[in-house]
């Protein structure tokens, strides 16, 4: 019988601290990279859908590279690369800031450029008829249309993507796995800390559903989903 001893770790101020600390952190940075790597999708999505010259080549070029590398070489290439290039330097949350959103942007893309193909040309047709600008009548029209039938694959893109996150904690972001980590360097108690990061992972990613799910009730009232 394995002796397991939780009680080091909840009885323990500042593992419990680390904890929560590396959670918010987790969360906040998904939550971060999830917006701006859906307004940069809708950019690469309408590019791509319009099929505008150049740009939908390099739209094409960016979701082709990104999904086809790991998140991890992306991220040790935007913490450590791009600053030696260009002589910046951020704090490590802003370089995995980035990189979630560059690699959320190419997977949030095509999942939307998907659900404007679904949106029926004819609608677009009837707005042009009646004179409305071709950016309004995607913002007004076609997009909540494709968001509306996408909903649950960026939903899910989203919850898988922040399961990822962890290898942030790679460049010294002090994320929940970095918290584990550290916890489990300082008890060595690895069943108990990587048993606990996993119930933490999965709390989170349920309230991330249930808030992705309010998000649709009152966004998307319009449509039904079954």
């Amino acid at each position: 019988m394995a002796d397991l001893r939780f009680f080091e770790i909840y009885r323990n101020p500042e593992y419990l601290w680390l904890l929560f600390q590396g959670a918010l952190v987790s969360g906040l940075l998904t939550i971060g990279g999830g917006l701006f790597g859906f307004i940069a999708a809708l950019l690469l999505a309408a590019c791509r859908h319009y099929r505008i010259p150049v740009l939908m080549q390099l739209a094409t070029a960016w979701v082709e590279f990104i999904r086809n590398t790991p998140l991890i070489v992306q991220m040790f290439f935007i913490a450590f690369g791009l600053p030696l290039l260009f002589g910046y330097q951020w704090p490590f949350w802003g370089h995995a800031l980035l990189a979630l959103s560059v690699n959320f942007s190419a997977y949030f893309a095509e999942i939307l450029r998907a659900g404007l193909a679904s949106v029926d040309a004819g609608q677009g047709e009837a707005a042009d008829s009646l004179g409305i600008p071709r950016w309004l009548s995607f913002i007004k029209v076609s997009l909540p249309q494709a968001v509306a039938a996408m909903y649950p694959s960026l939903n899910s893109q989203f919850i898988f993507l922040f399961l990822t996150t962890g290898v942030i904690s790679e460049i010294g972001v002090t994320d929940l796995t970095w918290a584990g980590v550290f916890i489990d360097s300082r008890s060595f108690r690895s069943f108990e800390v990587f048993f606990t990061l996993t119930v933490i992972y999965v709390l989170m990613s349920l309230m991330f559903k249930s808030a992705l799910r309010l998000l649709h009730d009152r966004l998307f009232k319009w449509k039904v989903v079954r």
